[in-house]
């Protein structure tokens, strides 16, 4: 079969469609990772109204009358706003973080900083880990590297 070669003309349409398909993927990367930050930022009142439903329901002595064991003890609550205080934080530093990249991403400066986050989004099950996916395919293309400056890298 004999090797076809293109013409300068396609090269430069095929070369042209990329950037404008890598554009537009970059573009909603970018809405994408402020969506995550701002679903985090949602995350947080979420987390409150936990506490409190928890905190009510311990609290409540109507609740435990019944109960031949009684309340749980005071501790058992203070544990618990251990664990609110280090979710809250963890989700604050995410919303931060991926809030920072999409203005990396728009900017296209970082690359590496958004590779990063992409990483950890993964673990933020289902939408984190879908956007840190594609985040990886779309940021580890060779034709979207050449796009960010390497004077902004770091």
């Amino acid at each position: 079969m004999p090797v076809v070669s293109e013409s300068p003309e396609d090269r430069q349409a095929r070369e042209d469609r990329d950037k404008k398909n890598d554009a537009s993927q970059l573009k909603l990367l970018m809405v994408f990772h402020y969506v995550l930050s701002g679903l985090s930022v949602v995350g947080l009142g979420f987390l409150f109204l936990h506490y409190k439903f928890l905190d009510m329901m311990m609290s409540n002595p109507e609740m435990w009358a019944e109960s031949n064991q009684g309340p749980p003890p005071d501790t058992f609550l203070e544990m618990f706003i251990y664990f609110y205080i280090v979710m809250g934080f963890m989700m604050i530093v995410f919303a931060a973080a991926n809030a920072l990249s999409a203005r990396f991403i728009q900017t296209r400066r970082h690359r590496m900083y958004s590779l990063i986050i992409a990483g950890l989004d993964c673990l933020m099950f289902p939408f984190g880990t879908a956007l840190g996916v594609f985040t990886l395919i779309v940021l580890l293309r060779d034709s979207v590297e050449s796009i960010y400056s390497p004077s902004a890298e770091s």
